[in-house]
């Protein structure tokens, strides 16, 4: 039996962003004490911390001094070197394990072993050559989707393959690379998961959500998602697999296709709290933030009720375009939450924070969200 690391305890960050930061605010609020350990300083977890180491995560003489002066070490970001990890395990636990972490910070990596496991998966190829994707386009037509096999985000890392003459110019725009080449999916909507378990195995989760996207980047969160019951039940059950397969403690989100067939394809796994998560903060009794904090501590999980239907808006610095958003203008909107990250340089395409809106039904969340959004500056909503 794991043995409980109690609020006064401290907890140690391996991240500085955002998801630190509101796992931060949750943490401080039930009482612990919290250090974050990134490469940059003023981070959005490290203002919320007690405590900011700032170096390189390749430092691991000072990634053991950190790991000495918590109880246990958690990370908000899966681009942690596996190195960094394992560093940090030997004074603390370390919870997701960092076996988790090498598996899903690894496209390859995490397809093979999803493909192990059995789950449902895009049909992909490993391509560490020119000829490798050559056979591999050959193999899987065309339009194709050629991804880098390590540290890709929100876009990051991938191309479109639209022609088979087109993939010599793609192989070099992500620098000749090992990568994974995967069949292009004509999905009917994409939808995540995002659960939660503890060391003793015990389960919960936040029902499936739908996801839209705008340049590779999550744009809007519906929850819950209108889907059929049966594609939610299957969806909520592939996300226990994985989450048992990995053996992973902490919040963990399976990111789907759903084709026009009604077949349910993994996309991504994040073994940490996720984008699609954040309107847990408002709507739900506990938070996904809250929910990762009692599982690497070994507290009791606590209740994913959620109490309306919502949706989410991410806030990116594209907003910043005419100078700085009127946020008065969104929170004159009942229902309406502002959270923002603290960071000082907006940039095209940069999460600075997102919007929640509460409603009676998902439709009014969602026009909601996305009108409170449309207030805050003269540019048009992205959705």
């Amino acid at each position: 039996m794991t043995r409980p690391i109690f609020p006064g305890s401290t907890v140690g960050i391996l991240g500085g962003g955002q998801l630190g930061r509101m796992f931060a605010i949750a943490a401080r609020r039930m009482g612990y004490r919290v250090h974050t350990f990134a490469p940059d300083v003023d981070t959005p977890a490290g203002q919320i911390s007690d405590v900011e180491i700032h170096a390189p995560y390749e430092d691991l003489d000072t990634v053991r001094a950190f790991a000495r002066n918590v109880d246990v070490v958690t990370f908000e970001f899966e681009n942690v070197p596996a190195d960094t990890a394992a560093a940090a395990a030997e004074f603390a636990p370390v919870r997701p394990a960092g076996a988790v972490l090498h598996t899903t910070q690894h496209r390859l990596r995490e397809k093979l072993f999803l493909q192990g496991a059995g789950l449902p998966l895009a049909p992909f190829r490993i391509v560490r050559t020119a000829a490798d994707l050559t056979c591999a386009v050959a193999d899987l037509g065309c339009p194709a989707v050629l991804k880098t096999a390590g540290f890709g985000y929100d876009g990051h890392g991938q191309v479109r393959i639209a022609s088979p003459d087109s993939a010599s110019a793609a192989w070099q725009s992500i620098g000749c690379q090992e990568a994974v080449l995967e069949a292009f999916i004509d999905f009917e909507c994409e939808l995540s998961v995002v659960a939660a378990r503890a060391a003793d195995g015990d389960f919960v989760h936040y029902g499936v959500v739908e996801n839209r996207h705008q340049r590779h980047i999550l744009d809007v969160t519906i929850a819950p998602a209108s889907v059929a019951p049966q594609v939610a039940a299957q969806a909520i059950e592939i996300a226990r697999t994985v989450m048992e397969t990995l053996d992973a403690v902490g919040v963990l989100c399976v990111e789907f296709f759903l084709t026009r067939a009604g077949d349910l394809l993994i996309n991504e796994l994040a073994p940490r709290p996720h984008n699609s998560g954040h309107f847990t903060f408002d709507a739900c009794v506990t938070s996904q933030f809250e929910q990762q904090l009692r599982a690497v501590c070994g507290l009791p999980l606590g209740s994913t009720e959620q109490m309306r239907p919502a949706a989410m808006a991410n806030l990116l610095g594209d907003l910043w375009t005419a100078g700085p958003p009127d946020w008065a203008a969104a929170c004159a909107f009942h229902g309406v939450k502002l959270h923002l990250y603290g960071k000082a340089e907006p940039r095209p395409g940069r999460k600075m924070g997102h919007l929640t809106a509460l409603g009676p039904d998902r439709g009014s969340a969602l026009k909601t969200v996305l009108d409170a959004r449309a207030a805050t500056a003269s540019i048009q909503s992205f959705t």
